[in-house]
């Protein structure tokens, strides 16, 4: 059994039917080259420049123009998308949500738990904290797919409790956002979430000027099958059964644990 998925680059803007062109060339392009799951960016239709009002007057809720175009591509190219989107919430927020897509229904959503309050930035100015629930999982073709959002990767948690719950993809769209060290963080964090897991990791990134770009696919040890660098782009890759279950018969790390995963009230 094997899955062919896509990690999808782009730069978004604040202009909106902009940004869903350049999303509707390079998911067509995935198409083309075979790809069945193609995974877009944190923030993929709307991006400002800082976390300020425009991401709340630009929100929509998940049955607006945005989400539709993307399930009416999904349901016209045959692919499973995630895709990250700024959702209409209470108070003067949003919520930071990623909808998994596939026949052009929203089979899974998520929004996002861990928000981006480190290194000079404050996404809970404009963002709701998700409260904790199980995590809602994304099916395609025999593969299971968790969804968890750029920050949470710095939360070794928020992965194990998405493989818990029978993840063996983990879908991460982000907007990592540039500056010293923060490539390094990126992929070091990546790698280290795929080997500890023995999952696949597929992480798409904004490239710049907001994000650090270095989108990749990581099989269950660790390994890049594919990756995109610092500019616009997509790379494909391969997902196979037998390798998961190699992987996971050679490092049992999953079963041997002794711990497990408590949520912590605020």
């Amino acid at each position: 059994m094997s899955l062919t998925v896509a990690v999808v680059q782009l730069a978004p803007t604040e202009d909106k039917a902009a940004n869903l062109a350049t999303i509707e060339r390079l998911l067509r392009r995935a198409r083309e080259r075979g790809t069945r799951l193609a995974v877009l960016p944190e923030f993929s239709v709307f991006t400002a420049s800082a976390m300020d009002e425009r991401f709340v007057d630009s929100a929509e809720p998940l049955d607006g123009p945005a989400v539709t175009r993307l399930a009416a591509l999904s349901a016209e190219l045959g692919l499973a998308v995630v895709a990250g989107v700024n959702e209409t919430a209470d108070g003067g927020r949003i919520h930071n949500t990623l909808v998994g897509i596939d026949g052009g229904e929203v089979r899974a959503t998520y929004r996002k738990v861990h928000l981006y309050d480190a290194f000079g930035y404050r996404e809970s100015d404009r963002v709701l904290a998700a409260d904790l629930a199980p995590p809602a999982l994304l099916e395609v073709d025999g593969f299971t797919v968790g969804m968890q959002t750029c920050y949470d990767l710095r939360f070794p948690e928020s992965t194990r409790v998405l493989v818990d719950a029978g993840a063996d993809v983990v879908a991460l769209p982000a907007q990592w956002v540039p500056g010293p060290l923060k490539e390094y963080h990126w992929t070091t964090l990546l790698r280290a979430r795929a080997i500890e897991n023995t999952a696949y990791v597929l992480a798409a990134d904004q490239c710049a000027p907001t994000g650090a770009g270095h989108s990749t696919v990581l099989d269950p040890m660790g390994v890049a099958l594919a990756g995109v660098g610092e500019a616009e782009g997509l790379a494909t890759a391969v997902l196979e059964r037998e390798r998961l279950e190699q992987v996971r018969a050679t490092n049992p790390a999953l079963t041997l644990r002794r711990y497990a995963v408590v949520p912590k009230e605020r």
